[in-house]
């Protein structure tokens, strides 16, 4: 049998580098393949989801996180009207929805449960400001996107299967529930800064709700003094792999020759998330490098396909990423010293008593 022979031969890191990256790759071929509306979207949930490295969801599975994902981003669709016509009551209200989610993610370990609410309380309000079906459509790409995740990883996961009997997972520390309060105020305070330029102009801004909710997501898990490192440093790097990754496909632009960049890119962040070429950045730093790299690719993919200039458009929207980036990096810096500040005086006032 090739796939018993193929766990005996491949260490358990090499075989989790060609599952994420060939599960990337077919998501894409697929997406692309088939014209989904948004289809980078499907080799970015792919990195998302496959990324732990653990067994794909069962079919139950995959049923349960569509339903969850109909029933996260259904709430932006219901707070879009209230937007329109009570748009600062609404703006409150959505900022208390960010930091609940975000609460759920860190304090509860609901990490996607966590991420699709805050995507469906900001990316789809802000396409509902632009259309009302345009946010429907953005729904249904993200559910058919992560569909099909979840079924590629169906596909390459017998090639390259984790160990028999699995691994038992590691017991996971939440942060306390201050902190958790904490780590949510942080992350709403990176996003509703560049939600409120979103509203100015959707059609312009949406990739940025992306990055920066990735971006909030990504400073949960940082302390101030890693902050620039992590959160610029892997903005920067996607940015120059996406560079690369068009420059190779425009010397032979097909689908197939896509695919195939997007599985030798695929390798080459796998291999660092995972360890098999030794990195001093975590994981989630080449997580991050991964989405900020297929988050810049698929609109530059799209404005090529719709002749609009795909360099100054690649321009702007790196420049916004880089600018979100060092936003989120002075507000970690600012509100960790303020939070230090508060200590300090707390235990001092409790020292005089």
């Amino acid at each position: 049998m090739p796939i018993s022979r193929n766990r005996r031969l491949m260490p358990l890191s090499t075989r989790r580098v060609y599952r994420l990256s060939f599960t990337m790759a077919i998501s894409l071929a697929v997406a692309y393949g088939l014209q989904f509306p948004l289809p980078f979207l499907a080799p970015l949930f792919a990195l998302i989801l496959g990324a732990k490295p653990a067994p794909p969801l069962g079919l139950k599975g995959l049923i349960g996180l569509i339903l969850i994902v109909l029933i996260t981003l259904g709430t932006g669709l219901l707070l879009t009207p209230l937007l329109i016509h009570y748009a600062l009551p609404t703006i409150l209200v959505i900022a208390l929805c960010i930091y609940l989610s975000t609460y759920i993610a860190i304090g509860k370990g609901k990490m996607l449960v966590g991420l699709l609410l805050t995507v469906g309380v900001t990316l789809i309000t802000a396409a509902g400001i632009v259309e009302y079906a345009l946010a429907v459509v953005v729904i249904q790409s993200l559910a058919l996107c992560i569909a099909l995740a979840v079924l590629s990883q169906w596909v390459v996961y017998p090639w390259f299967p984790e160990n028999e009997g699995g691994q038992a997972l590691e017991d996971v520390q939440f942060p306390s529930q201050a902190q958790s309060f904490w780590i949510a105020l942080r992350a709403t305070l990176i996003i509703m800064p560049a939600y409120l330029l979103t509203l100015t102009n959707p059609a312009m801004y949406l990739p940025v709700i992306m990055k920066t909710v990735n971006l909030a997501q990504q400073s949960s898990v940082l302390n101030a003094r890693n902050a620039g490192k992590e959160l610029l440093g892997s903005t920067l790097m996607g940015g120059m792999l996406a560079i690369l990754f068009w420059c190779a496909l425009d010397l032979l632009t097909n689908l197939w020759m896509f695919v195939l960049w997007m599985l030798l890119l695929g390798i080459f962040i796998a291999s660092k998330l995972y360890q098999v070429f030794p990195s001093r950045y975590s994981a989630e730093y080449w997580q991050n490098v991964g989405v900020t790299m297929l988050i810049l690719l698929g609109p530059a993919v799209e404005d090529s396909a719709n002749g609009d200039d795909v360099y100054a458009a690649f321009m702007f929207r790196m420049a916004l990423f880089v600018g979100v980036s060092i936003y989120a990096w002075l507000a970690i810096l600012a509100l960790e010293r303020l939070r230090i500040h508060r200590l300090n005086r707390l235990d001092l006032s409790i020292g005089r008593r």
